[in-house]
């Protein structure tokens, strides 16, 4: 079975203090990850040391950066490099979530430059994309993410490709009052799955983890989780409560 994954994104949240407090609040909690699971932190980056630290020793839980720059180094103030985020020992790192495309304009091409500068350096892109409300409501959802996943992955090679993790994010649903249903979540997961076994084969494809960005909660992931094509969740408001995320992470395909 291919991986599965809850990984909580803090975005940009939580004092230094509150975040030491949520990780040991969420370590206190009996998470029951087997060999097929993990648990990923997302956190600011100021405090991706101190909450790597906290978690160090345990099993199948890691920290990610929220995002890297799509440069090597220089003078690119305010920036994170990836060769600096592998230098400090992270695996993962978040690439192309919709507030970044959408706040500060990256566009497919520089997300190709992100994932292959962050796999340059060690690092396992946990790349993410999905449709707005006005692409939904146009029922052009399926070309224009095949449009995201061509333009920015389509250059990888298939070993690179292999255990990839892909996050899905119906930004339609997220903040507009309208819901996606766990059946909208699977149909648009097995199409993303389709697009990548027809670029890489279905031996290939069924080896990606494909998450789900959108409001998943502790009420709702067994309901999610439990579609074929759904491998886990990539979790923002509810990763900021420990019990929450807990049964998140505890609802994930054994």
């Amino acid at each position: 079975m291919r991986k599965q994954i809850a990984a909580a994104n803090w975005k940009m949240n939580l004092s230094l203090l509150q975040a030491e407090e949520l990780v040991k609040a969420l370590l206190e909690t009996d998470l029951l990850l087997n060999e097929k699971q993990l648990a990923i932190f997302g956190v600011p980056f100021p405090y991706i040391l101190p909450v790597k630290q906290l978690l160090n020793g345990k099993k199948n839980v890691f920290v990610t950066a929220q995002n890297c720059s799509a440069n090597k180094n220089g003078a690119y103030t305010g920036e994170t490099s990836a060769e600096m985020l592998e230098s400090i020992g992270l695996k993962y790192v978040i690439i192309g979530h919709s507030e970044r495309r959408e706040y500060h304009h990256e566009n497919n091409a520089e997300l190709a430059q992100k994932v292959n500068i962050a796999m340059d350096h060690h690092l396992q892109p946990i790349f993410c994309c999905g449709e707005s409300l006005p692409i939904r409501e146009a029922g052009t959802q399926n070309s224009y993410v095949e449009i995201q996943l061509k333009e920015s992955l389509f250059h990888l090679s298939a070993d690179q490709i292999r255990n990839f993790i892909i996050a899905y994010e119906p930004i339609w649903a997220i903040g507009t009052g309208k819901t996606a249903s766990s059946e909208q979540a699977q149909e648009m997961h097995a199409f993303i799955r389709s697009v990548m076994a027809a670029q890489y084969g279905q031996e290939i494809a069924d080896t990606i983890s494909i998450l789900y960005g959108g409001s998943v909660k502790g009420a709702n992931a067994v309901e999610i989780f439990g579609q074929p094509d759904v491998d886990g969740g990539l979790v923002g408001g509810a990763s900021l409560v420990a019990t929450e995320f807990a049964a998140i992470i505890n609802s994930l395909k054994k």
